[in-house]
């Protein structure tokens, strides 16, 4: 099949897709018809139905005494609203290394805190951590900024109990999957702009960043793998609504938007090749040194969006897994 290729917005040229690695294009085609459809507004209410049957329970999460696991709220905005964190902290006598606000993907419509929380644990595990994971209101029933408020004061309240749960002042990383990456890159960056809590570190898997959905990353995957351009769209009108791709969009709604990337706490971002947010996440990274600041930027060959939850034993899932928890040891000093 010949695929032709597009123009970008600035002229270039955009060529065929790149190629799925070649063990997560196995995984791909043995799902078959069981690989998620792109995402339409209607299908919202469905997804939400059929993942709260694999909610993972607090005795899976306490990984056999590993941790202790219980569910704590704090109040959010104006109306009284309960935010419900799952909160994970190591069964161990010694003292916790750091905390990490975790923030759940699904494309700020779909997932709640105990969705992708696995990953966040086998950090804490490796480093000693203590896990905060914030169940925050979803799109479009909450469009922004509530998502965002909710993931703020999710931070502040991780913050302002480090020292009841043992972890140094100032040892506070915010860290998030695709949406979740998003809101922690925004949550970053709110915490500069409002004299927030210091942060050691910000961990963005592959983020959702830009509401333009207009990359050459995402023009190549439109139809292809997993949260292609037409599931990315439903996410950010969900969220925006009519102001989606417009002029007034806020970078506390898609980072990509933010003007100024200095003065913010060490970046680590990874993405696949072969996805979406390819694109935004390398220029998301870009910006943040040109800006004079701290990148680890990973381009994993071949990976399709969320690939290491898909098939976490091919070799690119081993080796991004790796690198993240590398990262964190060297931000945290271990």
């Amino acid at each position: 099949m010949t695929v032709h290729s597009d123009v970008d917005t600035d002229g270039g040229r955009i060529g065929p897709p790149p190629p799925f690695d070649v063990e997560l294009a196995a995984v791909l085609e043995s799902l078959g018809e069981r690989t998620p459809p792109p995402m339409t507004l209607e299908m919202i209410q469905g997804f939400r139905q059929r993942m709260a049957a694999f909610t993972l329970a607090d005795d899976l999460l306490a990984r056999e005494g590993t941790f202790t696991v219980e569910t704590v709220t704090a109040p959010a905005g104006p109306d009284g609203f309960e935010l419900p964190m799952v909160l994970c902290r190591p069964a161990a006598t010694r003292r916790p290394a750091a905390a990490v606000c975790f923030l759940h993907g699904g494309g700020m419509i779909i997932g709640d805190a105990r969705t992708g929380i696995s990953e966040a644990l086998d950090w804490a595990q490796e480093l000693d951590l203590v896990v905060v994971s914030v169940d925050y209101r979803l799109a479009p029933d909450h469009p922004h900024p509530v998502p965002v408020e909710d993931c703020y004061t999710g931070l502040l309240w991780t913050a302002g109990r480090l020292a009841e749960l043992g972890v140094a002042s100032g040892r506070l990383v915010v860290a998030g999957t695709s949406a979740g990456g998003g809101l922690a890159a925004a949550v970053a960056l709110m915490t500069r702009d409002r004299g927030g809590p210091a942060l050691a570190g910000q961990m963005l898997l592959c983020p959702m960043l830009d509401d333009r959905n207009d990359t050459p990353s995402a023009r190549q995957m439109a139809g292809r793998g997993v949260w292609d351009r037409t599931s990315n769209e439903t996410g950010w009108t969900a969220l925006l609504g009519d102001r989606r791709g417009g002029p007034a969009v806020s970078p506390y709604a898609a980072p990509a938007r933010a003007r100024d990337l200095s003065s913010l706490p060490p970046a680590f971002i990874d993405v696949g090749s072969a996805e979406t947010f390819r694109d935004e996440d390398v220029a998301y990274a870009t910006r943040i040194w040109q800006a004079g600041g701290s990148a680890e930027l990973h381009v994993w060959p071949g990976g399709f969006h969320g690939f290491d939850l898909m098939a976490p034993q091919a070799p690119v899932s081993r080796a991004a897994k790796a690198a993240r928890i590398n990262w964190l040891g060297r931000l945290l000093g271990g």
